[in-house]
């Protein structure tokens, strides 16, 4: 790879894109959540219900983002998005009625969706073809540090500044940074500095531009195996994740459990660039994402077995819980290059990330309600999440059956 190849500076920023969007779009919710109660004393399912309202705010959002793009180019998409999220976050944190709190849950949902999962995807995907699991590895890991970083950062920016003044920096950064990346680095193309895509040309990629574009995707079985798989282990993840530190704690402490949650996010960051950088050329890539749930599932498993006291089925079942986070979020973007026109791929990843976004919205409540369904709080939670992936691999490996053929119509022949 040449230095003055200017993708990896793309990779780059869309790293800090993937920082600043799940830092503030995706971790940042729950702070919220915390926040408002806090301050006004409203019930746990009216500011939950805004936390749900924002991820379906932002599913609509991105099942368009390719005809946005379309229109008004990536650029001024993204800086509108991170106009809106900062805007929204200033709404959480100034309403004083409970219509104000929804209201601003529109446009921070919305800029979520432009900084979000199809939006990195759509950044790296001109630029990358034989390098793309490893490039998107590298640019999803910053959704992990954005977790790492926002998380404490707003608990301690909320107690020193108070919420309105802390969504006013916070976010004024934000949207700063986002505003001179976007100018900088994504207003750039292949084509506009005479550079190519990595890879083009390859007879892995040969069988890929040769398929048809234009496919009606609820009509193929490749794109609705991906969408389900995809939207049940978000739903298991999401799940569990918003439930995890509460389950831990009681037996490990609040330090100690605080301290495994950053470790499961370092162990998502090993995962997803482990795979993204050696995964093969032509690997399978649904059965990649299959041994994927079958690592979260063991840890699911593992947490079950641990019984809420044993601290050391507690730890290691959040590690290997943790090992697969981030590859659940990156996989189904690279299935998609694999298995689709190169001119239906982008469509294809905007809708699944929709579809599992609008799905996912809804874990943290009925993973909620089903704390109550067993003696061990946590055991219908983690059953129920193992139960969930088990159904996903399910799907990738239904999808297979309809990749097969078409793969093979296309092969290139052999020299």
């Amino acid at each position: 790879m040449q230095a003055s190849f200017f993708g990896w500076r793309v990779v780059a920023g869309a790293f800090v894109l993937a920082v600043f969007g799940w830092g503030l779009g995706f971790y940042g919710p729950p702070v919220y959540l915390h926040a408002v109660q806090e301050a006004h004393g409203w019930s746990v399912a009216l500011v939950s219900g805004a936390v749900t309202v924002h991820f379906l705010a932002g599913a609509i959002v991105v099942a368009n983002l390719p005809r946005l793009y379309r229109r008004y180019g990536l650029p001024a998409v993204t800086k509108t998005g991170a106009a809106l999220l900062a805007l929204g976050m200033l709404g959480w944190a100034m309403a004083d009625e409970p219509w104000q709190l929804l209201l601003a849950t529109l446009p921070s949902g919305a800029g979520w969706a432009a900084m979000g999962a199809a939006a990195v995807n759509a950044i790296i995907a001109p630029w990358f073809v034989t390098k793309r699991a490893a490039a998107l590895a590298s640019a999803y890991n910053g959704a992990s540090i954005g977790g790492a970083i926002f998380s404490p950062l707003w608990v301690v920016a909320i107690a020193w500044l108070g919420f309105p003044a802390a969504a006013l920096a916070i976010g004024g950064v934000m949207a700063v940074a986002i505003w001179l990346l976007s100018d900088l680095i994504f207003s750039r193309t292949p084509e506009s500095l005479g550079q190519s895509p990595d890879g083009i040309g390859l007879a892995s990629d040969v069988a890929a531009v040769g398929r048809t574009a234009g496919m009606n995707p609820w009509r193929d079985l490749r794109f609705l195996t991906l969408a389900a798989a995809m939207s049940l282990g978000l739903f298991a993840q999401i799940g569990l994740i918003a439930h995890l530190f509460s389950l831990i704690s009681p037996a490990l402490g609040e330090q100690t459990a605080g301290i495994v949650m950053g470790v499961a996010t370092a162990a998502a960051i090993v995962g997803r660039t482990m795979v993204g950088w050696l995964m093969p050329e032509g690997t399978d890539r649904r059965l990649v994402a299959c041994a994927n749930h079958v690592v979260q599932i063991i840890g699911s498993v593992t947490l079950f077995m641990a019984a809420g006291d044993n601290a050391v089925l507690l730890i290691a079942g959040v590690l290997l819980f943790g090992v697969g986070i981030g590859n659940t979020t990156s996989l189904p973007p690279l299935i998609a290059q694999a298995e689709f026109h190169r001119g239906d791929a982008l469509r294809v990843v905007s809708l699944i990330v929709a579809i599992s976004q609008g799905t996912y919205a809804f874990a943290p409540a009925v993973f909620g309600a089903l704390r109550g369904l067993s003696a061990s709080e946590g055991a219908a939670v983690f059953i129920a999440a193992a139960v969930l992936q088990g159904l996903a691999i399910l799907a990738f490996f239904a999808g297979r059956r309809a990749v097969r053929p078409v793969r093979a119509a296309h092969q290139p022949p052999r020299a």
